[in-house]
């Protein structure tokens, strides 16, 4: 791990610092589970830095914004909003949002839920790229890019940092709409 306040020189791939550090916990939060934890990548600034590069690189010039899904995509979008010079759209949990806003139910692996978007963040055709930490079983990202259209936007693009492929999310997502991966498992 990097010490605090400083970033090495060495360009490492983002995809070996996430197999480096990615923790696992089986049986959480449910039994039958393995939960990928992906907390001690983010928290390492050299990790961090690589994987919001890569993402940011990855869609250069094809974005107006960046919106990232309640709670981790949070971190990413604001990352990558940064790196970029773009909006950043935060896609919330149902009820988590004031004012005028869109709500789409989805599916989870272990459950459902419903996402949140302010209506008007944006001018209307702005392009968006869509990140969050885990692409699973597709739903979060799938309901996210309904939202972004729904909104008026388009999603030119997904970017997650960890796809677990046994779950197929990207055949949730559509074969429109571009995903990048920085690691598959």
């Amino acid at each position: 791990m990097t010490p605090r306040g400083t970033l090495e020189h060495v360009i490492v791939p983002a995809a070996q610092h996430v197999h480096t550090l990615l923790a696992s916990y089986p049986d959480f939060p449910l039994p039958g589970i393995l939960f990928r934890d992906l907390n001690p990548v983010f928290a390492d600034a050299v990790a961090f830095r690589a994987i919001i590069d890569d993402l940011s690189e990855r869609y250069r010039g094809q974005f107006d914004a960046v919106a990232g899904i309640e709670a981790r995509g949070f971190l990413l979008a604001a990352g990558i909003g940064y790196a970029a010079e773009c909006a950043v759209l935060a896609v919330r949990k149902g009820g988590k949002l004031p004012g005028t806003v869109l709500t789409e139910e989805y599916d989870l692996e272990y459950g459902s839920a419903r996402l949140e978007l302010e209506v008007g963040q944006l001018p209307a055709g702005s392009r968006v790229l869509i990140v969050d930490d885990v692409l699973a079983t597709g739903g979060t990202v799938a309901a996210t890019a309904r939202l972004i259209e729904r909104a008026g936007y388009s999603t030119i693009g997904v970017g997650v940092v960890l796809e677990l492929a046994e779950l197929d999310g990207r055949g949730r997502i559509g074969a429109d709409v571009p995903v990048h991966t920085i690691v598959s498992v």
